[in-house]
């Protein structure tokens, strides 16, 4: 296996991301000026798989009105990171952040994306751990 940092594993996740790994419920919005728009989970179940840790999830809110949701990782060290932070170009705040069990097996949603962007992350990247 060829050694790769985590700038190497964002440019993966950057070139993986598309309309077709979007959330279905944001694809409609999804558009390639914000490609991490709607890649939040399943880029943080990826970061999971390579580097364990926490999966964090928040609330989002625009106006004060709740919007979603959204998922990034807290790392084994306690350092938390965020790959898609950026897709809320409109003021989205993000609150009420907890640690949630990563579900066993396939994803009850997002199975089919999550397995999409895994395949185009270990083609640049080579193997990665498998998930726990």
């Amino acid at each position: 296996m060829i050694p790769w940092n985590l700038l190497d594993l964002d440019k993966a996740l950057r070139a993986g991301w598309a309309a077709d790994t979007c959330s279905p419920d944001n694809q409609a919005d999804w558009q390639s000026g914000n490609p991490a728009w709607g890649h939040c989970d399943i880029t943080a179940l990826i970061v999971n798989d390579i580097f364990g840790g926490d999966l964090m999830m928040g609330e989002v809110y625009l106006d004060e009105t709740q919007q979603g949701f959204h998922w990034w990782n807290r790392l084994p060290s306690g350092v938390e990171l965020d790959l898609t932070r950026e897709q809320f170009q409109h003021g989205q705040t993000t609150t009420a952040a907890r640690v949630v069990k990563r579900p066993r097996g396939p994803l009850p949603r997002r199975w089919e994306e999550y397995l999409l962007l895994r395949e185009r992350v270990v083609k640049l990247l080579g193997p990665i751990p498998e998930p726990v």
